[in-house]
């Protein structure tokens, strides 16, 4: 297996892992929904999970690199990071 297949199956598999929870899968789309940024509170709202959860589910997220974190004092701005369901969608194409 060539370097470049294998680097594809790695991304893709950090992408799938990262959504492996509903609650993440909850927050993507929710943001993706948003078109915007939103404050880890306005996704709080959406989920019946404290916001210390929220906040470790967004992490793993960022990590993945689905999402975008911003900080404005005292917040920090959530967004779907741009291309990455295009990003995910391509790569789903190629199993």
């Amino acid at each position: 297996m060539p370097a470049s297949e294998f680097d594809t199956g790695t991304r893709l598999a950090m992408l799938c892992k990262a959504l492996g929870n509903p609650a993440r899968l909850v927050i993507v789309r929710f943001l993706q929904a948003q078109r915007g940024e939103r404050s880890c509170g306005a996704i709080v709202e959406q989920l019946p999970l404290a916001q210390s959860t929220v906040s470790r589910h967004l992490r793993v997220l960022r990590e993945a690199g689905w999402v975008e974190a911003r900080v404005e004092r005292p917040r920090v701005r959530y967004r779907l990071r741009s291309g990455a369901l295009e990003e995910f969608k391509q790569l789903a194409a190629s199993l």
